[in-house]
């Protein structure tokens, strides 16, 4: 696949607004995560798995990112430094090229998805406090809609509804399923 593709399935970057302030009218709290694609034989994407003690989100699958800082002005900054805190990937080494549109949590996240090329040569620097592996799945593989599978729970007093994608013994779920469901439906409707 080919990098115009990818960028022409994306809103573009010009449309990520400021932060206008970090407690919002409507209880959510503001996030933004990196879908990190790395160029190898074949575009990867890298997700991280959280170390069990957190609060968040113990033991998932997830991308770099997270919670707005105060120091951050817009998504671009909270995606490109939660990046570097949890991985060590430089934001000189990434390409922020297009978003995908939020994705509200159940855990009260407008969480907003940039995607960026980030470039191989690439050297991790884990925080082993949040982040107990780093790995990467083919975008090829990701694209493949059969494989996200449509699951049930009862949470907090309600049926929810996610998607699942499983690789290599990693269950992906909830919001990162979510958001790959939308980025991988999005690339198949540019085909």
């Amino acid at each position: 696949m080919e990098r115009e593709r990818i960028i022409q399935s994306l809103e573009p970057i010009s449309t990520v607004n400021e932060w206008s302030h970090h407690k919002r009218e409507d209880g959510l709290n503001n996030a933004a995560v990196l879908v990190p694609l790395v160029k190898r034989e074949q575009w990867q994407v890298l997700l991280t798995k959280r170390t069990d003690h957190l609060h968040h989100h113990p033991g998932q699958v997830s991308f770099p990112g997270g919670r707005a800082d105060a120091i951050d002005v817009s998504p671009l900054h909270t995606a490109l430094r939660e990046t570097q805190e949890e991985v060590g990937i430089e934001q000189e080494l990434i390409e922020l090229v297009g978003v995908i549109e939020p994705f509200l949590t159940v855990t009260d996240f407008n969480v907003v998805p940039i995607v960026g090329f980030v470039e191989p040569n690439f050297e991790l620097k884990i925080d082993t406090f949040e982040v107990a592996e780093v790995f990467e799945v083919p975008l090829s593989l990701l694209m493949d809609l059969s494989r996200y599978q449509r699951k049930e729970i009862f949470w907090q007093g309600m049926n929810r509804f996610f998607w699942e994608f499983m690789y290599n013994g990693y269950q992906i779920w909830g919001a990162t399923a979510g958001m790959l469901y939308e980025f991988a439906s999005r690339l198949n409707n540019k085909g």
